[in-house]
């Protein structure tokens, strides 16, 4: 019989010793749940960033990120370009899925599950500081400040929480500032935190600190090989594109008219640097591809002014991590929307699933997790960090998400069955620089795809391995049918799998006119 009276007694000190025991237990599971660290910039090719490639620039911010912990080789975006990037990170979705295609008429829909809104769910503080580009007010963050649209790089307006407020200065030292504020004065630090640092540089019109107007001394830069390509070897969407240095750079991308909102005392320092080597350009006449190569140089002095910005504020927060103990238990991201055109094709923007447009740096630090210095090949996604936060916080990840989390190649094991395939899909046309909608796979060594409009509607194949600057698709080739067919087979597949409709769906319709607008500035 179980008699009460039998069981074995417990002394009060031991039970309140089970008890704390209980209690510490449950605590530690609470500070083990790092804090996460996201900061992301916009239209940052990783050419610009010395720990991917050190000839244009060093950021030494930027290299501790990789030095600590691991840098990916191959991250690759589902749609390259800014807004949709967003909501693919948010949601851990494809376009067709989270219904953001292009930044001409998306909105985002704020009603959906997010990685923020979770995370909240499950006790974390979040905020957001920055640009947003997905014209809907953020949902699941505690705190937001955000740029209203692209944002300006001088004396920029915000939103606060709904609130618009003023600036005065530059604005990724604006969003570093409102960042650490929050960090420092604003968060309860009894909970794990979310914030997402996000810039608006080095976006168009690369506009840079003007602490940083001189900071390459006037240098001439190394010019791609391919600044100066003709396109053949491939077909009509690479030729009638309008996104070159040569004819769709205007005089404001190019610093021969200063923007708007400079205060008197910026637009002399603006002049002062500008205004001697304006007049020098114009005295000179320049013309053909020398005229191409002062562009160029002019782009890239601008571009990778930007840069300097962004590589010191991440060296600012990281500081602050360090300073204040954090960085023992804080999972620090960077990566970009997408990867970006630094001259390669007589290029710049992005959009295409060409290798310097569908690649985005991304550098991961966490802290007894990733091994310091590593380096990663694997075929992973910006679709992929929604999931890979949830699992580091310990949220059960919904099965809608279409990525998967890195946490398990962050701790050096790659599961056997990691992706060796990639969908891409693009669809803003026509639009600003009339790059023709198309979808393809990637893998490893190969890029099939296929322009889809009926004005264009042709395939092409890359070998990436004989051919890494994809100048001349293979397709039909006779020696590769069978690679061919095995990539059209495996597209097929991915299509059927994400349930990619066919056409195109009603929402991704831009009314006419839109299109050749390469000139407008922003996009």
């Amino acid at each position: 019989m179980n008699n009460p009276m039998n069981r074995p007694r417990i002394s009060i000190c031991a039970a309140l010793h089970l008890l704390c025991a209980s209690f510490h237990s449950n605590h530690a599971a609470e500070t083990q749940r790092p804090n996460i660290l996201f900061i992301f910039s916009d239209d940052h090719a990783y050419q610009a960033i010395s720990a991917y490639d050190s000839r244009l620039i060093q950021t030494p911010n930027l290299d501790r990120i990789a030095r600590e912990g691991v840098r990916f080789n191959r991250c690759l975006v589902p749609n390259s370009i800014c807004g949709p990037s967003r909501a693919t990170i948010l949601t851990g979705k494809y376009s067709h899925a989270n219904g953001f295609y292009n930044n001409t008429n998306s909105r985002f829909d704020g009603a959906q599950t997010t990685f923020p809104k979770l995370l909240q769910k499950a006790g974390y503080q979040t905020a957001i500081v920055g640009k947003w580009h997905l014209v809907s007010n953020p949902t699941g963050f505690d705190y937001w400040e955000i740029l209203p649209g692209q944002g300006q790089y001088y004396n920029p307006p915000m939103i606060r929480n709904g609130e618009r407020v003023k600036h005065e200065g530059y604005v990724t030292d604006i969003i570093t500032d409102q960042a650490l504020d929050w960090l420092k004065n604003k968060r309860d630090p009894s909970k794990p935190f979310l914030m997402m640092a996000q810039h608006k540089a080095p976006h168009r019109e690369w506009e840079p600190n003007l602490k940083y107007l001189n900071h390459d001394g006037d240098r001439k830069y190394p010019e791609p090989e391919t600044l100066f390509d003709d396109y053949s070897g491939r077909g009509k969407a690479e030729r009638e594109q309008d996104m070159t240095i040569a004819r769709t750079m205007t005089p404001r991308d190019l610093k021969l008219t200063a923007p708007a909102a400079l205060t008197p005392e910026q637009r002399k320092a603006w002049d002062a640097y500008y205004e001697p080597r304006n007049e020098e350009f114009r005295k000179a006449n320049l013309q053909g591809k020398d005229l191409i190569r002062w562009k160029y140089n002019r782009y890239l002095h601008d571009y990778l002014g930007c840069i300097r910005s962004v590589d010191e504020s991440v060296g600012r927060l990281l500081d602050y991590l360090k300073e204040t103990g954090l960085d023992k238990n804080t999972l620090v991201v960077y990566s970009s929307d997408q990867g970006f055109y630094l001259g390669e094709h007589g290029w710049f923007d992005k959009r295409w699933i060409f290798e310097e447009s569908l690649r985005t740096p991304l550098l991961v630090r966490w802290p007894g997790v990733t091994k310091p210095g590593s380096v990663n090949q694997d075929l992973v996604s910006n679709l992929d960090f929604g999931e890979t936060f949830l699992e580091a916080a310990g949220v059960e990840i919904p099965s809608e998400m279409q990525g998967r989390s890195l946490a398990p190649i962050l701790k050096g094991r790659t599961p056997a069955d990691w992706r060796k395939s990639f969908y891409y899909h693009y669809y803003e046309h026509p639009a600003v620089h009339s790059v023709a909608r198309h979808y393809g796979v990637i893998t490893e060594r190969y890029k099939l795809l296929h322009f889809y409009e009926p004005e264009f509607d042709y395939w092409e194949l890359f070998d990436l391995k004989s051919d890494p600057r994809e100048l001349k698709s293979v397709y039909g080739a006779p020696e590769y049918a069978a690679a061919q067919k095995e990539l059209e087979k495996e597209l097929a597949r991915l299509r059927a799998q994400l349930k990619v409709s066919a056409p195109d769906p009603p929402e991704t319709a831009i009314r006419p006119g839109r299109g050749r607008a390469g000139n407008k500035p922003g996009r």
